[in-house]
């Protein structure tokens, strides 16, 4: 896959995140083409005291949901990296890190100001009860 070494250093950030206790969502965005897919937001969740993640595909008609492992979770969203999404923004309470394709499909990461002052509250809940 074209995309799995850039992909792959930007997810470790999205896996530092949720170590750190910073991770407030991820969204994958900016479908290519017209695509029933328009988004896939992911979140922590909490499963048989394991920290997993929550992919809900959002199409124009309807949201399917996938439980994922945080590695298994990489390969899952890997798919949809230009197929059909140019666009996954990682937001954290420290900063929000944008990972784009452009129309020549070359990559550019780029780090902003965080949207979110609060981490995602199931991921706190599971770092106290687990004092991590």
């Amino acid at each position: 896959m074209p995309f799995k070494e850039t992909f792959s250093e930007f997810y470790t950030k999205v896996k530092s995140s949720l170590e750190d206790g910073i991770f407030a969502k991820l969204t994958m965005a900016k479908t290519i083409g017209n695509t029933q897919l328009m988004n896939i937001y992911v979140r922590p969740i909490i499963e048989e005291n394991i920290l997993k993640l929550e992919l809900k595909f959002k199409f124009q008609q309807e949201e399917l949901i996938e439980i994922c492992t945080i590695d298994e979770a990489f390969d899952r969203l890997l798919e949809f990296v230009n197929n059909p999404f140019s666009s996954v923004i990682l937001f954290t309470t420290e900063f929000d890190l944008t990972y784009k394709l452009n129309k020549k499909k070359a990559v550019s990461v780029t780090e902003q100001v965080p949207t979110f002052g609060n981490a995602n509250e199931v991921l706190l809940e599971y770092l106290i009860s687990n004092k991590i």
